[in-house]
């Protein structure tokens, strides 16, 4: 259960433990629901891909209370009042999509701090401070709990890699294979022979940075894999795609059966 203030799944990370992800594109509270109880360690809201806004935000994020999944989303964009809005609405986990340099990833760092360390705006009001009851015991804490992740999903990312490792206090490297591999001109194709060798490439200077590393899967088979090759963070179920690929899995199994 995910105490008042607090992040545990940055606390885990750090230590260097192994956690599940899922995500949430549905933009439904009853899917965030089923997925907080079937025990998940962090859920992503998606707010880059999905339909949603800051109050569909505040519904799912409310219906994971009591459970130990922790609320994280995707940004629309790394734009600093986009990034305010999520975070006051009450997530503990953020990842920035479309980082290409150090300079954007110190932009996106500045986003959730609060001052002098950042430039996020203080306010005792909005959800995540309680609506004004004890707003400071979350904003004296905040600049310690809120985990940030930043994509590589370009090849300008990459090669702009090392610099943005060296930026101080961002969490860890998302690796978005689809993007990656579409910059590459290998449009939606990740597993190409190019594709993995630079995602390796990746890999190897994220894990020796000692950063996070994170990414999507698209079965648990597929998570482990990455899991054993170093891999902290992997979201490997979706209220949307996993549902849609066990529904069709379902239906070729009636079609099988209706065809004797």
């Amino acid at each position: 259960m995910l105490e008042k203030n607090t992040n545990p799944v940055r606390t885990a990370l750090k230590e260097g433990k192994k956690l599940s992800g899922g995500w949430l594109q549905a933009v439904s509270p009853i899917t965030a629901e089923i997925m907080a109880e079937a025990g998940f360690d962090a859920l992503m809201i998606d707010l880059e891909h999905a339909p949603g806004n800051i109050m569909t935000t505040m519904d799912q994020i409310a219906r994971l209370k009591g459970e130990k999944a922790v609320p994280f989303a995707r940004a629309t964009w790394n734009d600093f009042v986009l990034i305010k809005r999520i975070l006051d609405a009450g997530v503990w986990g953020l990842l920035v999509p479309y980082v290409n340099t150090k300079e954007e990833a110190e932009q996106a760092v500045k986003s959730i701090l609060y001052p002098t360390e950042g430039i996020r705006g203080v306010a005792g009001s909005p959800r995540v401070t309680h609506y004004g009851n004890k707003s400071m015991d979350y904003m004296k804490t905040a600049n310690d709990n809120v985990f940030l992740m930043t994509a590589v999903e370009t090849m300008t990312a990459v090669d702009n890699l090392d610099e943005i490792l060296s930026v101080d206090r961002l969490d860890g490297i998302f690796l978005g294979p689809m993007d990656l591999a579409t910059s590459m001109g290998h449009f939606g194709s990740p597993s190409d022979p190019e594709v993995q060798q630079v995602i390796r490439g990746v890999e190897k200077k994220v894990f020796a940075s000692g950063k996070i590393m994170a990414t999507v899967a698209g079965s648990f088979e597929d998570a482990k894999a990455k899991y054993d090759r170093g891999y902290s963070l992997v979201f490997f179920f979706s209220d949307t795609t996993s549902l849609s690929k066990y529904a069709r899995a379902t239906v070729n199994q009636f079609d099988e059966y209706a065809k004797k």
